[in-house]
């Protein structure tokens, strides 16, 4: 009796070992062991050979790649939720499934964005750098390393999605009011439950929160949602917390603002041109004026481990001819 041949899947990254292992099991997986990102190049020739490609956040799956005439592509299983590093329409086109991972990273984000919430107003790491870079300290004083307390402020959420409901029954916990601007209003019953404010202005609510959290994916129709003429009414002592996507703001104009003293100062862990990061930002950082995280908004064992375990299940869903359970189409994004 002849072995039915397994399908071959290219994974892009270096995954978590028990993960690995399973996709070993399951299928003929070529893991990559060095973690090195691969190049288009490379991307490229896993399309030509590749029954399944499950790529990362850092490998952008172009329309030429998957137009490519020998694409063997019948699946791109994407670990991570966001998929603005896949032409979802290209794929489709071409008749490639797009899979993701979503709500595994929900309390994971929001746990970080709710650490950077508080980071910046206390100024947290400023002050844990004094001791850390050996800098001069005479002890507790009353007027050194003041900050401002979050309680009583308004909390102004960009996409009110599972991650920003998640910050916001956090915020709510610590005495935050909670705003958001979504492209629909939640349910009642949401709305409720955390005491949250509608505004479908987004322009109106920027100028009135202290803290404002991005919390919304990148789309066509959300880069530069925060613009150079939106980022100009924020006010003077707020602060802009970003955990979603770089692209999403315009991160030159920011960062003129906080350098100016037009915006308060800020918590990033996105780029809008990531891996790279502006030197003006890090040069903020040391001057206490931001804070910087290497996109560590989701870096949980457990979530890594979760997502994984999503890219097998949407695999196997679709060998088995059935619909897989992440499915993303173009009309969705």
């Amino acid at each position: 009796m002849s072995v039915k041949k397994k399908p071959l899947v290219v994974v892009t990254r270096k995954l978590p070992d028990s993960i690995e292992t399973r996709m070993r099991e399951l299928f003929d997986a070529r893991i990559n062991l060095d973690d090195t990102p691969m190049s288009a190049e490379r991307l490229a020739e896993a399309a030509r050979t590749a029954d399944i490609l499950v790529p990362t956040v850092t490998d952008h799956i172009s329309a030429d790649i998957v137009n490519q005439p020998d694409c063997k592509l019948k699946l791109i299983a994407n670990f991570g939720n966001g998929v603005d590093n896949i032409d979802v329409e290209a794929a489709h086109a071409r008749g490639i499934t797009v899979t993701n991972t979503p709500k595994v990273l929900t309390e994971d984000t929001a746990d970080m964005t709710m650490a950077l919430i508080l980071a910046v107003p206390r100024r947290m790491i400023e002050g844990a750098s004094v001791l850390t870079e050996g800098k001069p300290w005479a002890g507790w004083s009353p007027t050194w390393m003041l900050g401002h307390r979050i309680g009583g402020k308004r909390l102004g959420i960009i996409g009110m999605g599972r991650i920003g409901q998640a910050v916001a029954r956090r915020a709510r916990a610590f005495g935050l009011q909670i705003h958001y601007h979504n492209r629909r209003p939640v349910a009642p019953k949401i709305a409720e439950e955390l005491g949250a404010t509608y505004w479908e202005s987004l322009d109106q609510m920027l100028a009135r929160m202290d803290i404002i959290s991005v919390n919304c994916p990148h789309t066509p129709a959300t880069y530069h949602l925060l613009s150079a003429r939106r980022l100009k009414l924020i006010r003077k002592d707020a602060y802009i917390v970003n955990t979603a996507r770089g692209e999403v703001t315009d991160e030159d104009t920011l960062i003129k603002l906080i350098e100016g003293g037009e915006i308060g100062g800020a918590a990033l862990d996105v780029y809008e041109h990531e891996p790279a990061v502006n030197p003006k930002l890090v040069r903020l950082a040391k001057a206490g004026k931001v804070i910087l995280m290497p996109h560590m908004g989701s870096a949980t064992i457990e979530g890594r481990v979760e997502m994984g375990e999503k890219v097998i299940i949407n695999i196997r869903t679709f060998l088995d001819a059935h619909k897989p359970p992440d499915r993303v189409l173009p009309s969705m994004l």
